[in-house]
C-alpha cells in the first residue's frame, strides 16, 4: 500500500507542476488553486508513504515520478522538444527509480 500511495503522490506532483505552468506565475485563479491543492495532497501522501518506506527511496521515487511526468506533460500539453538526449535523461531517471525500489 505505501508504494501505491507514493505513486499517487507522484502523480499529484505532476498535476501541480503542470498547473503551476498554466497559472502564469499565480496570476490565473483556477490553475493557481489546482497547484496549491494538489501540492498539499502530494506532500500529505508522501508523508504517509514515508511512514513505511525509507526517506531516500520515497523522496527519490516521488521526485522521479514528478520529473518524468512533468517532462511528458510538457511534451503533450506545451509542445516541448523531444530529443534523444532528453529521452535518454528521462530513461535514466526511470532506471534510477527502478533500481532504488528494487534495493528497498
Amino acid at each position: 500500500m505505501p508504494w501505491i500511495i507514493l505513486f499517487v503522490a507522484g502523480v499529484l506532483e505532476v498535476i501541480w507542476a503542470t498547473a503551476m505552468k498554466s497559472s502564469n506565475g499565480f496570476t490565473i485563479l483556477v490553475p493557481s488553486v489546482v497547484t496549491v491543492v494538489t501540492m498539499l495532497g502530494s506532500f500529505f501522501l508522501l508523508s504517509i508513504a514515508m511512514r513505511s518506506l525509507p526517506l531516500g527511496t520515497s523522496y527519490m521515487v516521488w521526485t522521479g515520478i514528478g520529473a518524468v511526468g512533468a517532462f511528458i506533460a510538457g511534451i503533450i500539453l506545451h509542445g516541448e522538444a523531444v530529443t534523444a538526449q532528453r529521452m535518454a535523461a528521462a530513461g535514466m531517471i526511470i532506471l534510477g527509480m527502478l533500481m532504488m525500489k528494487s534495493a528497498s
